[in-house]
């Protein structure tokens, strides 16, 4: 009955929707049709109710299709064959924004929250799991903890196996295997890279359920209770996967000064979209972090391995043969984000080659087993990795009228105006509106700009020959001993902000002079207007390019816990910890006996019981005394210390961010293009106070 009203509804609104979209206004008119829409819209902002929701974004895709309906009607037309060029290109650009803007409105209108489906209480009706952790070059320290953490999983050890497996076929890790009672598995080639290493797994291990955790992953003590009950339920769940937190800062957290105010770039996938996708029963596989059904697998012949993004692939298999996959965002364990701009940038890359390989290879439009909301979801997620060329477009079209006198826009500038600001307000409105915690105003842009020069090339290629490239694997856990700007990543930035630079001072002087030129000031405004607002996101995205120092092993996590502090004097303090990570923890002064008496351990108090580990004083004052771990501890211990570091059951649960605010969201991307300047000129000034550094060899006087 619903099903029926909702089509009779739509079949009586659709012929307005088609004359709002149609109806064409002269400016005037379109300025006061515009403000109505956006005042109205605002007025229903009050409201928080879902069905409200919906009406808005209804509403802002209308004012969106009628601007790109004027665009198509009134502005394609051209005085020459490279005016024509450049304008098609920058209006196909648009077609691209518009429908990426309906795909995400179609994942992100109705997001499914699931609960955790519990565990039965008779534990032997609980299905056999393989935890899986792949593994090529990365080091032992970084695994390590990964291993450690999987043995601290909530699950009756007889149905519980771990495997590490070593694609590198390391001695040491063999070793470590050994050491802390877990299988290991190596194989004679690396072909098809993970996916390859998961299915050769899969030939030696039996467990009706896989768990799959990227070596740099570590999961949570209930990771398992919490994902596994939904497959006693329902026999045709492939597929439950969970957010990929981290607890590193990416490169945009860590070389901004804004970047922990801001949404991390992952959670607006790793919410509002995989939250939609489950809606549609479309939740994608990301590669770890998971629990995938044996049986699935089995069916589709193993991990797929046509692909570089092995995962996406596989959760597309699952779905075309008809098994049910399940999102559940509970950030259930954590990893280390990409430490560097360009490792960052080379990760993107295989992302979009891959996404772009299904494309071409597998394309979900096409092909039997798919609905048709699950269709659009992939074709989201494949055709958001096109972004770069528009986006290149989007940045540098200013300059064609600015610097070359090519008018690529056929029409006045208040008319352009009058229907792109609805459509451009509406869209930012009630984007802020539906994914505000996830993602702030304006910031995608940055990302995408980030990478957009360096995906030109890899997604072309790939379109074209889908089956070229190789699998890489992602850098880890690294250092930086001292802070650089990164030129070579951000050098095409740097040559269009440049371009864009000259275009606007060209702009000003037309503007000024324009009776001269011949030129219309309002065009002119508007495409200095345009070439401003560009140069000011390129130049926040080269901010980013300004790496910062890196000199901890080891990521501290605020946590409160008790501790007692154990002097060599033999006198014991009661205190808490400030923070904590695998490699020494910050502890409140209880009174001032630190400043004369050493400190020989620590006790963690737990729940469970306490864990003792001998440590060493590094720092400390009157509010704080900075202990460092002794690194030499033994495995059992630092088992224990993973539990309470990285694997307690709310480790990740952290309140939500604020609700974004548009203007304070571009407020920030105004202080990161300040901070870029202002900090270029501090390190130049620090650096010419500087004096000379003396050659040793020639202080004593040698040669």
């Amino acid at each position: 009955m619903k099903k029926t009203l909702f089509w009779l509804l739509v079949l009586v609104l659709s012929p307005i929707a088609v004359l709002v979209v149609i109806t064409p206004m002269d400016s005037q008119k379109q300025y006061i049709f515009g403000l109505l829409s956006i005042g109205i819209l605002f007025v229903m902002g009050f409201s928080k109710n879902r069905s409200v929701s919906v009406i808005m974004v209804v509403t802002s895709l209308l004012m969106s299709t009628r601007y790109m309906y004027f665009r198509l009607t009134q502005t394609l037309h051209f005085n020459s064959t490279i005016e024509a060029i450049l304008g098609m290109g920058l209006f196909l650009a648009e077609v691209y924004i518009w429908v990426m803007l309906l795909l995400n409105y179609l994942q992100t209108v109705w997001p499914l929250k699931r609960e955790i489906v519990p565990l039965p209480d008779d534990m032997s009706k609980w299905p056999t799991v393989d935890i899986y952790i792949p593994s090529y070059n990365e080091p032992l320290e970084v695994v390590r903890d990964t291993v450690l953490a999987a043995q601290c999983i909530d699950y009756p050890k007889d149905k519980l196996k771990i495997y590490l497996l070593d694609d590198g076929k390391r001695n040491e890790f063999a070793v470590f295997a050994a050491d802390v009672g877990v299988g290991y598995i190596t194989r004679n080639d690396n072909k098809h890279a993970k996916a390859g290493n998961l299915n050769h797994a899969m030939t030696l291990t039996h467990g009706e359920l896989i768990c799959v955790f990227d070596c740099d992953h570590v999961a949570t003590r209930v990771f398992l209770q919490a994902t596994v009950g939904g497959f006693l339920n329902d026999p045709m769940l492939a597929l439950v996967q969970t957010p990929h937190y981290f607890y590193s800062p990416d490169p945009f957290e860590r070389n901004l000064s804004v970047g922990r105010n801001i949404p991390n770039e992952g959670m607006l996938f790793y919410g509002p979209i995989q939250q939609g996708n489950d809606n549609w029963n479309a939740t994608f596989f990301c590669g770890s972090c998971a629990v995938i059904r044996r049986a699935a697998l089995e069916q589709i012949g193993g991990f797929a391995v046509e692909t570089v993004t092995e995962d996406a692939h596989t959760a597309l298999k699952f779905q075309r043969l008809g098994w049910k996959s399940a999102f559940l965002d509970i950030p259930l364990a954590a990893g280390l984000a990409t430490e560097r701009l360009v490792v960052h940038v080379i990760q993107r890359t295989r992302w979009a080659r891959g996404m772009t390989q299904i494309f071409r290879l597998d394309n979900p439009l096409l092909g039997r087993g798919l609905t048709f909301q699950q269709r659009l979801c992939y074709l989201s997620a494949m055709l958001y990795y096109q972004f770069a060329l528009p986006r290149v477009v989007f940045v540098t079209a200013p300059l064609a009228y600015l610097l070359f006198n090519l008018n690529i826009i056929y029409s006045s500038a208040s008319l352009i105006v009058s229907y792109a600001l609805p459509h451009l307000f509406l869209a930012i409105y009630v984007g802020s509106r539906m994914n505000g915690r996830y993602r702030y105003s304006f910031w995608g842009e940055i990302y995408d700009i980030v990478l957009a020069f360096h995906l030109v090339l890899p997604t072309l290629v790939t379109m074209i020959f889908p089956k070229r490239g190789k699998f890489n694997v992602t850098d880890k856990g690294g250092l930086l001993d001292v802070g650089y700007f990164d030129f070579t990543v951000v050098r095409p930035h740097l040559v269009v902000a440049c371009l864009l630079g000259l275009g606007v001072v060209v702009g000003i002087v037309r503007a000024i002079g324009h009776d001269y030129f011949g030129s219309d000031p309002n065009v002119i405004a508007l495409n200095v207007g345009w070439g401003i607002y560009s140069l000011i996101f390129l130049l926040a995205a080269i901010a980013v390019a300004r790496e910062t120092r890196q000199v901890r092993k080891t990521i501290r996590i605020d946590v409160d816990i008790p501790v007692l502090i154990h002097y060599t004097s033999g006198i014991v303090s009661r205190s808490h910890t400030a923070d904590l990570s695998m490699g020494g923890c910050r502890v409140s002064a209880p009174d001032k006996r630190h400043l004369q008496d050493e400190i020989e351990e620590i006790e963690l108090i737990l729940q469970s019981g306490a864990i003792s580990i001998p440590v060493r004083q590094v720092t400390a004052d009157d509010q704080f005394i900075r202990l460092q771990f002794d690194e030499n501890i033994q495995l059992s211990r630092r088992r224990e210390l993973v539990r309470v570091v990285l694997a307690r059951a709310d480790a990740w649960i952290n309140p939500p961010r604020p609700q974004d605010n548009p203007f304070r969201s571009f407020a920030t991307i105004l202080r990161c293009v300040f901070e870029l300047f202002w900090l270029t000129w501090k390190t130049r000034r620090s650096q010419r106070r500087q004096p000379p550094a003396v050659n040793p060899a020639q202080e004593d006087g040698s040669l």
